[in-house]
């Protein structure tokens, strides 16, 4: 199995039926083996059906089903580790990244990184559809504490679209406990406390207004960052090394 994709799925029914037919589509026309893993995380509509009966006519999907709504981190964790495929990606379920801009991705890996992620906001990123302002505020403000606290030298940890070696995702996700959105942030800086080398990428995105991210999440994300840092911190003092590693 060359490429396993990941998606975590919450009441995506009125959406996620596109996307699957369109990254499916292209991922065909490559070679090597794939697997698509929707991860429904409890939703209360129809994702799980619609998803199981698309599996009928696209070869390679299927769904794994979590029993209660625990968080886009935790779904994602459960589809890293049912994947079988030598390079793990997770995309959102709404494809505002196009599966196109896996290529740039994998010629990342390729070139010797762990983990290539997807960037909005580098000079060669392309968005054709911009979020609203008081979201490009929001978003710029956490990226800015994120990097002076966290993850210095990275633009944009939110993008959904990121892959992993398998080695990587083995290394990387058991350690994770954080369920809900800032799980990207623990999964690169536990990579990055390992000495794991992360490679950012410019991606074309468009912005789905029906993202569910919400302006309340904020004093979360913040705690996240600086437990995350204390957490790391403490960890490398115990082994003796570092606390973290300078992006690539």
């Amino acid at each position: 199995m060359e490429l396993s994709l990941i998606i975590p799925a919450f009441n995506e029914a009125q959406r996620i039926g596109p996307t699957l037919r369109r990254f499916h589509a292209f991922l065909a026309t490559r070679p090597g083996c794939f697997e698509i893993l929707v991860v429904d995380d409890g939703s209360t509509d129809d994702t799980v059906a619609l998803v199981e009966a698309l599996a009928g006519e696209l070869p390679g999907l299927r769904v794994l089903g979590c029993a209660a709504n625990r968080g886009k981190g935790h779904a994602v964790r459960q589809g890293m580790a049912a994947a079988r495929g030598q390079i793990c990606l997770f995309s959102d379920a709404d494809g505002s990244t196009p599966i196109q801009e896996l290529e740039p991705l994998l010629r990342a890996l390729a070139a010797g990184a762990d983990i290539a992620i997807g960037s909005r906001y580098l000079a060669a990123s392309r968005v054709t559809r911009p979020q609203p302002w008081w979201r490009r505020v929001w978003s710029r403000l956490v990226n800015q504490v994120v990097q002076r606290v966290l993850l210095p030298g990275v633009a944009d940890p939110h993008c959904g679209f990121k892959a992993f070696t398998a080695g990587a995702a083995a290394r990387t996700f058991p350690a994770c406990t954080v369920d809900g959105w800032s799980f990207d942030l623990e999964v690169l800086a536990r990579a990055r406390a390992q000495g794991l080398r992360i490679q950012e990428v410019p991606v074309r995105w468009e912005n789905d207004e029906r993202s569910k991210a919400r302006l309340r999440q904020l004093p979360r994300e913040f705690r996240h960052v600086y437990r995350l840092r204390k957490q790391l911190r403490q960890a490398a003092r115990q082994a003796g090394g570092p606390a973290q590693h300078q992006a690539q």
